[in-house]
């Protein structure tokens, strides 16, 4: 187990290693006072379709030029985004084993028109440690601490621009071309996939 606590970013459905070190954790601290990173998994996440990875994207107002804090960072509803994720986690999900058991929780989140990112992401993320049967004090930070070689801090090591340490036990995949396993997906393609077995994998 990793001591003490761990630092993370906000994620929107975050891969399966977000929630591996989040299990091996005591507990777990958001960090909400960083300025918003462009491109990470805080406002995306990668699931396999029948055309291979596929990313889902949330729409978001940048606000002014200068830098944002990821805690005011709100969700743009100009954008259809709501019904293209939920049409494309149906098309790509729809004939999983345990689809029909977990879509609808995804469903209500994020059709709940939350105004934050942040506050989307940790409603996701509580229903996905849930399903997960993780139970984790987690918390947001209060204050940002500058990037260090601490080991507890995973802000900006869990990402799609970096390479992960994180060995992923492979399962069975709904997409999975030419049977090879595609690792690094948002936890939901686990959870889709082995239901209450997902948290076995982590």
């Amino acid at each position: 187990m990793i001591p003490g606590k761990i630092l993370v970013s906000t994620a929107y459905l975050p891969p399966v290693e977000y929630f591996s070190v989040i299990s091996s954790a005591e507990t777990v601290q958001i960090e909400r006072e960083e300025n918003y990173l462009k491109q990470t998994y805080r406002n995306r996440c990668y699931i396999l379709s029948a055309h291979g990875t596929q990313s889902l994207s949330v729409p978001v107002y940048m606000g002014s030029l200068h830098k944002t804090p990821v805690k005011e960072i709100k969700i743009d509803y100009s954008k259809r985004w709501q019904q293209v994720h939920l049409r494309t986690l149906i098309t790509s999900y729809g004939s999983s084993p345990y689809f029909e058991y977990y879509f609808d929780i995804i469903e209500k989140s994020i059709t709940r028109n939350n105004s934050y990112l942040i506050d989307l992401n940790t409603e996701l993320t509580e229903s996905l440690l849930e399903m997960l049967n993780i139970e984790k004090p987690i918390a947001y930070t209060d204050n940002f601490e500058p990037v260090g070689e601490n080991e507890i801090d995973f802000r900006y090591k869990i990402s799609p621009k970096e390479k992960t340490c994180h060995i992923q036990k492979e399962y069975m995949q709904v997409f999975n071309q030419g049977g090879k396993f595609v690792p690094r997906l948002s936890i939901i393609d686990l959870i889709f996939n082995t239901g209450p077995d997902a948290g076995q994998y982590l």
